[in-house]
């Protein structure tokens, strides 16, 4: 799933935050760097939540959200995605191997081994940190 400027942006704000925002918590950051109305973001985090990438509690009246994902998990399930899109998986990862540096070599290494060691659990399946749907 693709996320638009203004949603990465909320993503980012939501993610950098202590615990969950409201729609004027995150209005009030995105305003220090561009004019944006209130509605818009409240749009924002509406869209968000119907895609499953936030989920929002109820605080009185309002709503605070948080992101189901981390930004690793949601970085590693936007790649996935881009490489189920392609023709010839094998090809794509070849390619993207070429184009990391020594130290994110190093730890696509280590994260294999420790893939192989674990009998073909995915790292993912052990280390689970979504939050709660709800």
């Amino acid at each position: 799933m693709a996320l638009g400027e203004l949603e990465r942006k909320v993503m980012e704000q939501l993610w950098d935050a202590a615990g969950p925002q409201s729609v004027r918590d995150v209005h009030h950051a995105l305003s220090q760097d561009r004019e944006l109305a209130y509605t818009t973001v409240m749009t924002v985090l509406d869209r968000l939540a119907k895609k499953g990438v936030v989920r929002r509690e109820r605080d009185g009246r309002a709503y605070r959200y948080l992101p189901v994902q981390n930004r690793e998990e949601m970085v590693a399930e936007l790649m996935h995605t881009a490489l189920e899109s392609g023709q010839d998986r094998t090809a794509a990862l070849v390619a993207f191997v070429g184009r990391v540096s020594d130290s994110e070599a190093a730890a696509m290494r280590a994260a294999l081994d420790s893939l192989e060691t674990s009998g073909g659990e995915p790292v993912t399946k052990r280390r689970k940190t979504r939050a709660p749907k709800g």
